[in-house]
């Protein structure tokens, strides 16, 4: 037999030794270095140290057997004459235990030991992808020395596997393709974290955070495809003398490690479907020459478009130069709208934010998302319902005191808290680099910053004072000036590089629950405030109908008041000073104290005038008596009955005094005149 199993078996222990060299080198590397992916590519190697074992039994199994039909052939050449050792008998099946070894280890061993594999393969993948954070990263150290590690797996890994692939060509070698795959997805995993981990030297921690992602899902997905080849198995036909994979003998591992077992198999399939050669044409054979180069060409292209940035029209973008954004003069490389060129990744990378952009952040709730736009719901700010999904309450100090308060009860109360806060980036480096994430320690400022503002604020609304400077009035307006001045200016001591553009204070109001209360206690204020004004109003109309403005009511009261007061004080210069004063601020005022003074002048002048008048009347009647005394005598009678007399009906009756003829005049009036009434015959010219 010129093809034996020994030399696969060779092969298999060494790979096996190689595989657990590894395992105990990364995963001391890993737990030294606090890489977690380190760790994680160590259980990989396992699984794969797990696969040459099983490999390693079927060799040995497979040589042991191959050792039996050679020395049952040697001694059936030696013995012709005897039947014991006869192959075409019966007893030669008792004695030839390999080979019923063997069936079984395929038969019984190799699914059992595939469903070990794929449980061990799902179980520490899933447990890798569950324990894993990306926090972990940037808290390992010594990259270099791992990274190192990383690439001498990678070297001899790589070596071993293409050596196993090359061996699995021959039919009695095959199963070595299921290690060679194994080892070669260990080669790519090492070479990969090798890059990973020396990018991490210079802080750019990406690689290595999807690798340490890649690495549990790989075995997830392995454990997966082996235990549906398990499955599979059971109903796959077998024929004796042909070769049938092993469950752990990965597919998909194989397009990898044999991608010309591929392109053949399809190239089978093509010339089942359309009946002819279709792989023996021109245009199949020059694709299959030109697939390598053309496949290459377009990774390097694609390659190639990470020197382009696209800068949007309000972004900006800063390039990093192996992880450092200052070139050789120090300076930042600020990339504005446009297109613009860099260094290939991973040697040159742009990240863009959108500096003209008011971004919003929201404080002290959680908006209500519109499930067809994406966009917040924006609904009527009402006291007495939920605004948002979630709205968070802010400790505020109460001035309540009393015996209606519990003494042991903290004298705070609650307040509903929405505060929208838009800010842009004005400083895009001290964005980037003076903080982490940049947006969290923003938003705890705010809410720092609400929190302390909120805890010094008013909020009773006892009187139309304190409903002008309270968060539940107002005092909104002030208060949006104050937070908006406290927030910009922690955030510049934060050095954030940040403008707060506007602070919304219309959301803060007090819980739903109690807000009926409030409304009332608001109410009550406002109707209280408006009997005052009505009082002020109708007191400044009196003083201005009275002294013509307020200001000269309030003039006028204060000089008498003074006044007063000097008058107690029997201060006679102070009186006499202020008796001027007052005569004067009399004499300029208008209203109805002008008009006052004016008639109590007028009336005052009238008086004197006609006294006046009287006493030079009296004067003048004293002259004329003493003159004629008769005759003044009766002109004043006279005078006095035609003044008393004016208004009355009189009757002159003049007779002789010798006369004895009685008269009797009627003088009530008649309702109806008589005949002897009728007067205007004369004038008529009627007898």
């Amino acid at each position: 037999m010129t093809v034996t199993s020994k030399r696969a078996e060779y092969v298999s222990v060494v790979a096996m030794v190689l595989c657990a060299i590894f395992f105990g080198l990364t995963f001391f590397v890993g737990r030294w270095s606090g890489y977690f992916v380190v760790g994680a590519a160590a259980w990989l190697i396992a699984s794969a140290a797990a696969v040459w074992f099983a490999l390693w039994l079927q060799f040995h199994t497979q040589t042991l057997a191959e050792q039996e039909k050679l020395d049952t052939a040697q001694l059936a050449r030696e013995r012709d004459d005897s039947t014991i050792f006869d192959s075409t008998g019966g007893r030669a099946e008792v004695f030839a235990v390999a080979q019923r070894r063997l069936e079984l280890f395929e038969r019984w061993f190799l699914p059992i030991f595939a469903c070990f594999i794929s449980a061990f393969q799902i179980a520490i993948g899933m447990y890798l992808f569950l324990s894993f954070s990306a926090e972990l990263v940037s808290e390992a150290t010594r990259p270099l020395v791992c990274a190192i590690c990383m690439a001498g797996a990678a070297f001899f890994s790589f070596l071993v596997s293409r050596y196993a692939t090359g061996m699995s060509s021959q039919l009695q070698w095959r199963p070595l393709r299921a290690g060679g795959s194994g080892l070669l997805v260990i080669a790519i995993v090492c070479f990969a974290l090798t890059i990973g981990l020396a990018l991490a030297h210079f802080k750019i921690f990406l690689v290595v955070t999807v690798i340490s992602y890649a690495v549990p899902v790989v075995m997830i997905v392995l454990g997966a495809e082996t235990a549906l080849n398990v499955i599979f198995d059971i109903y796959r036909p077998r024929l004796k003398g042909q070769y049938s994979k092993s469950a752990f003998d990965s597919r998909l591992l194989g397009i990898i490690n044999e991608p010309g077992g591929l392109f053949h198999s399809l190239a089978a399939a093509i010339d089942y479907q359309f009946g002819f050669k279709v792989s023996q044409t021109w245009f199949y054979k020059l694709l299959e020459r030109a697939i390598v180069p053309l496949v290459l060409f377009g990774v390097v292209v694609v390659y190639l478009l990470s020197c382009v940035v696209i800068v949007g029209p309000s972004e900006q973008a800063v390039v990093e130069y192996l992880g450092n954004p200052l070139t050789t003069a120090g300076q930042v490389r600020l990339l504005g709208p446009g297109l613009s060129f860099k260094l290939p990744w991973p040697f040159g990378i742009a990240y863009k934010h959108p500096t003209g952009r008011i971004m919003e952040l929201s404080i002290g709730y959680v908006p209500k998302i519109n499930p067809k736009t994406g966009q917040p719901l924006r609904e009527p700010l009402l006291w007495g319902k939920s605004h948002y999904q979630e709205e968070y309450n802010v400790l505020v100090a109460s001035e309540q005191t009393g015996r209606d308060f519990d003494e042991a009860a903290v004298p705070i109360t609650l307040l509903t808290a929405s505060v929208p806060v838009q800010y842009r980036i004005k400083d895009l480096y001290s964005f980037i680099y003076n903080h982490k994430e940049p947006q969290r320690h923003l938003e705890a400022i705010c809410y720092r910053q609400l929190a302390k503002f909120a805890a010094s604020a008013t909020v009773e609304v006892n009187s139309a004072a304190e409903l002008e400077n309270s968060l539940l009035g107002a005092g909104r307006a002030k208060a949006k000036e104050l937070l908006t001045a406290r927030i910009q200016a922690a955030s510049d001591r934060a050095g954030l590089g940040v403008e707060i553009v506007f602070v919304g204070m219309q959301g803060i109001h007090p819980p739903p629950e109690v807000a009926e209360d409030y409304q009332k206690v608001v109410g009550a204020i406002q109707e209280k405030q408006a009997l005052i004004l009505h009082a002020e109003a109708t007191r400044n109309g009196i003083l201005g109908v009275l002294a013509g403005s307020v200001q000269d009511a309030d003039r006028l009261s204060a000089l008498a008041a003074e006044f007063k007061r000097a008058e107690q004080q029997n201060d006679t210069e102070r009186l006499n000073k202020l008796a001027q004063e007052l005569d004067a601020a009399f004499a300029q005022a208008g209203g109805d104290i002008f008009g006052t003074l004016a008639d109590a002048k007028g009336y005052a002048f009238e008086k004197a005038a006609l006294a006046q008048a009287d006493g030079k009347r009296f004067a003048g009647q004293l002259k004329a008596y003493r003159s004629a005394k008769d005759i003044f005598k009766r002109q004043a009678r006279l005078a006095v009955l035609e003044e008393a007399l004016e208004n009355t009906r009189k009757f002159i009756i003049v007779a002789d005094t010798d006369d004895t003829q009685v008269f009797i005049v009627d003088v009530q009036e008649k309702l109806t005149p008589s005949l002897y009434d009728v007067t205007g015959f004369e004038e008529s010219g009627q007898k």
